[in-house]
């Protein structure tokens, strides 16, 4: 019995390679014979960086940088030697974790140190960046990013700008001169599953200033200084791209990528996915096994149970979840591929024991799903 065990990982409690090696030990009691092949996955948030080099046999690099708020952060990244990728999670250098809930500001975090980790992987002789952009504390619509590769944003008397999307209200001029030349050589992949426009009520500011800490008031303004920003970039690239899907990604970090570096913007559970050779592992297969923390209506927007999900189904391999919780409109996903949904508890418990007894309740279920299989083919 051929088994594919595919995961995101459980926030707060395991890595994905560690739910998948959980997976596989509950379902080796049961089946001690299966071929059981764990396939770590990410959807571009958190862990992309770790799930494609689990698969890939990548390195893993770390390159001090300016964090959100320009504190030095050490943050890793992926490098595929062979066909001269990097990996880029923007959260590593610009996430919202690295910043107290109390000192959250959207109108001064800077996305200055994921450029700083792009220009490192520049010097690395990348030919082909995936930016994965889940997860940030910024709304600076990728400015910062791109100061740090040499584009200079004057205002009307021609002083460099401080960082942060509140300055961009004064932006006057956009001078890419001392933009870096090497940008043209490489090919950007952006890995979300966002697709927002950079401007407007859906847009950046509006949908995510809040959680990065902008008053409603400040939304507003943020709006506004993206808007400036979009128009004076509009003028020196002779293109508009605030209302393209994605440009609103990681508080405006898609609009940079898409406007300034010519990225393309892809799910970034098909990046993941294609990265670690999913659809070759699932063909032939009898089962599929993924899951998440928290598995709900959600998920369709592009998460990794509904990616696998959809891979598995062009094979006509059936798919189980486990999850952390199952929340409102699961059921939803058993029209998109997905059998069968289990949740992790097996009785009363708060977040921090389920988090805390993770591994146990995975092997546990994952056993459990195997018994009944079992039986289910017996009766067969």
């Amino acid at each position: 019995m051929k088994i594919i065990i595919a995961p995101d990982s459980f926030k707060d409690s395991l890595s994905a390679s560690g739910v998948a090696s959980a997976i596989a030990d509950g379902l080796a009691r049961v089946w001690p014979d299966a071929q059981l092949i764990q396939c770590p996955m990410a959807d571009g948030g958190e862990g992309t960086v770790e799930s494609i080099l689990d698969a890939c046999e990548g390195q893993l690099r770390t390159t001090r940088v300016q964090g959100p708020l320009g504190a030095p952060v050490d943050a890793r990244w992926g490098w595929l030697p062979q066909s001269h990728t990097a990996i880029i999670e923007m959260a590593e250098a610009s996430g919202l974790q690295l910043v107290p809930p109390g000192q959250r500001d959207a109108c001064t975090s800077s996305t200055i140190g994921t450029g700083e980790l792009i220009r490192a992987a520049l010097d690395a002789g990348a030919q082909r960046v995936i930016l994965a952009i889940g997860g940030s504390a910024t709304n600076d619509a990728g400015s910062g990013a791109l100061q740090a590769l040499g584009v200079r944003l004057l205002d009307g008397d021609g002083q460099a700008l401080p960082l942060g999307g509140l300055a961009l209200a004064q932006v006057a001029r956009v001078d890419l001169s001392n933009l870096d030349p090497r940008l043209a050589e490489v090919r950007f992949e952006i890995a979300a599953d966002v697709n927002n426009p950079l401007c407007g009520p859906h847009g950046a500011s509006a949908i995510f200033g809040p959680q990065k800490g902008a008053s409603p008031q400040q939304v507003e303004q943020l709006d506004r200084a993206l808007g400036q920003f979009a128009d004076q970039a509009a003028q020196v690239l002779d293109k508009d791209v605030r209302d393209e899907p994605g440009s609103g990604a990681a508080g405006g970090l898609g609009f940079a990528a898409k406007a300034f570096l010519g990225a393309c913007f892809r799910p970034g559970v098909e990046v993941v996915a294609e990265l670690v050779g999913l659809a070759e592992a699932v063909r032939g297969a009898d089962l599929v096994i993924t899951g998440e923390g928290r598995f709900d209506a959600q998920t369709l927007r592009g998460k990794t149970p509904f990616g696998v999900a959809r891979i598995a189904k062009q094979h006509n391999v059936p798919v189980i979840v486990i999850a952390g919780t199952l929340g409102e409109g699961y059921e939803q996903m058993y029209g998109h591929g997905v059998d069968a949904a289990f949740a992790l508890a097996s009785g009363p418990m708060t977040l921090e024991q389920a988090c805390a007894e993770a591994p146990r309740l995975l092997r546990d279920r994952a056993a459990d799903i195997a018994r009944v299989w079992r039986l289910a083919a017996r009766q067969g």
